[in-house]
């Protein structure tokens, strides 16, 4: 029980890889709190689940690169549940097109989701951390963000300015005992990735070093070691979760 007596905060805690780290921290203990955007009944049921098996979550509707809401989420777990520990900033979308293609649109939102909104809820939690001299902030981002890839450049730029907001941060907050990490998970099997035919998910095994697509509980466990005390003398990291696809 790693954390247990610690608060977490994950967005977009409803699916994919938000769902298992919501899942792992958790079961080790921690009260989670997570965000989902629409999906309320399965972001209930989810809730619902974890607390039948004895876990303290709750789940909250925000927009995540909407500022304002972001300081209501965190005032409101202060409030209720006395801090936050932890954050981990996973929301995100895709709008992916070649960029002769791409909208305006199709940029500013995977820019707000993606990047933006890792700024509005850090921000707003860092006067309860710097109040506990204590945080733990972990920012979901991608191996795109680290070497491109053909029709993701908002993706890529939104990722690749996570990876450089967090070592920033890392160095304005390290003295007050707040770490700040970022993951960097390859092709993992989402619904995103369950959109593949078998030639496709052949042709990217091809190109992962252990010839197989990530789990979410791969990528749930290296974030669960970073908001541990396990971590405590990381901070500015990014740690690639991609079955050796790259290799730095």
């Amino acid at each position: 029980m790693r954390f247990k007596n610690k608060v977490a905060l994950v967005t977009g805690g409803s699916r994919g890889i938000g769902k298992g780290i919501v899942s792992a921290l958790a079961g080790e203990g921690a009260s989670v709190v997570f965000t989902y955007k629409s999906s309320k009944e399965a972001a209930e049921t989810f809730a619902s689940e974890l607390n039948a098996n004895g876990a303290v979550t709750e789940a909250l509707q925000h927009d995540a690169p909407d500022t304002e809401g972001a300081a209501k989420v965190v005032d409101h777990i202060v409030k209720t549940y006395g801090g936050v520990d932890i954050l981990v900033n996973n929301a995100g979308v895709t709008r992916d097109q070649l960029l002769l293609r791409m909208s305006e649109d199709d940029w500013d939102t995977v820019m707000q989701n993606n990047l933006k909104s890792v700024y509005s809820l850090s921000k707003a939690v860092l006067r309860p951390m710097m109040s506990k001299r204590y945080g733990k902030i972990v920012n979901i981002s991608s191996i795109v963000g680290v070497i491109g890839n053909a029709g993701q450049t908002n993706y890529a730029a939104a990722k690749a300015g996570i990876i450089g907001f967090t070592k920033s941060l890392a160095r304005e907050v390290a003295s007050r005992n707040i770490c700040v990490n970022a993951v960097a998970p390859g092709f993992i099997e989402t619904e995103m990735t369950g959109n593949l035919n078998d030639e496709q998910k052949k042709k990217l095994q091809e190109q992962i070093a252990l010839k197989r697509l990530g789990t979410v509980e791969d990528v749930a466990r290296v974030v669960s070691f970073l908001c541990s005390a396990d971590a405590d003398y990381m901070t500015g990291q990014v740690l690639c979760v991609d079955g050796g696809m790259v290799m730095q």
